[in-house]
């Protein structure tokens, strides 16, 4: 997928823990957490300007756990200062590793898959479903996810 399928994977993904967020009556973490997701939703594809494979290391479990560590350390220090550390290291370490599972998804869904667990195993996972090129799947995708985080916010607000 491309950054517009992947933001609309990382909102599908996140929207409804934001709308939790909101209803357990954090909205503001909620936004945080939203814009986090989205933020982070296509960070893997950094592999695109390095000396590295595509689809490759940043396309591992293992990458989405080193965010998710380094986003909980930010969101400590960030918290500390604000006064609620291990709130935002929960807010920020899962709206992190939502959205890189969700990237690694939605490119799963494409003839080229992810081998998620390499180098331990080379299993490959690909739907082989659609080309990540597809302009109007990354729409429909996004217009999913817009979607279905509105929705959710919406609901969470009754």
């Amino acid at each position: 997928m491309y950054r517009l399928g992947h933001a609309g994977a990382a909102l599908c993904c996140y929207g409804p823990v934001a709308a939790l967020l909101s209803a357990g009556g954090d909205p503001t973490l909620a936004v945080a957490g939203t814009a986090i997701a989205v933020a982070c939703s296509s960070l893997p594809d950094v592999d695109e300007v390095l000396p590295i494979p595509h689809r490759g290391p940043t396309h591992t479990v293992w990458f989405v756990t080193a965010c998710s560590l380094l986003a909980a350390v930010i969101g400590v220090v960030a918290g500390a200062r604000l006064g609620g550390p291990s709130t935002l290291a929960t807010v920020f370490a899962t709206a992190t590793a939502v959205s890189l599972v969700s990237h690694l998804l939605a490119d799963s869904i494409t003839p080229m898959g992810v081998r998620p667990f390499a180098p331990l195993s080379d299993w490959h996972h690909s739907f082989d479903v659609i080309p990540a090129a597809n302009r109007r799947a990354n729409v429909a995708l996004f217009g999913a996810g817009a979607g279905i985080a509105l929705l959710a916010q919406t609901l969470a607000l009754f």
